[in-house]
């Protein structure tokens, strides 16, 4: 049995935050502002991953008023999202990923940004794809006020 999952997160960028993107840190003026590290890649991929499996959204399992979750990396929470699926009995198909950012530029980071899930998913490389595009300066995200990112999932009953 298979079953598709879509995710979809957005961040506000602001000053004296780090830029972090599917746990890369990417140096740049400004970050993305959130509870956690806001690695709105990586959040739009638990959502994915959750929703696929009919487990509900990253807000049910990790809430924003968690004082424990605060500054933590998405990839740890990735961790935990790969540790429920396994539970459940689901494992990762692949996953496709895109993320809208006006800037700064993605393209040098993504192969990283894979191998990141990757890892925390212990997942091959190969299952992941990861994209970026701008939307032509229009919209929150082409004005440079946030960032965006969609996720579709494909998991496998195991």
């Amino acid at each position: 049995m298979m079953r598709i999952g879509h995710g979809y997160d957005v961040h506000r960028l602001t000053e004296g935050r780090p830029l972090i993107l599917g746990g890369v840190e990417i140096p740049w003026t400004l970050g993305l502002l959130g509870h956690s590290d806001a690695d709105v890649l990586t959040h739009a991929v638990m959502d994915a991953l959750l929703g696929a499996a009919g487990l509900g959204d990253i807000g049910r399992h990790f809430p924003d008023s968690d004082p424990a979750l605060r500054g933590i990396s998405s990839l740890l929470l990735l961790e935990r999202v790969r540790d429920l699926l396994r539970e459940a009995g689901w494992e990762l198909g692949n996953l496709d990923v895109t993320v809208i950012a006006q800037a700064p530029k993605l393209a040098g980071y993504l192969r990283t940004m894979e191998r990141n899930l990757a890892d925390a998913l212990a997942a091959d490389p190969e299952q992941i794809n990861i994209k970026a595009t701008t939307e032509e300066q229009l919209g929150f995200t082409g004005r440079g006020e946030g960032i965006a990112a969609h996720a579709v999932a494909l998991i496998e009953k195991n």
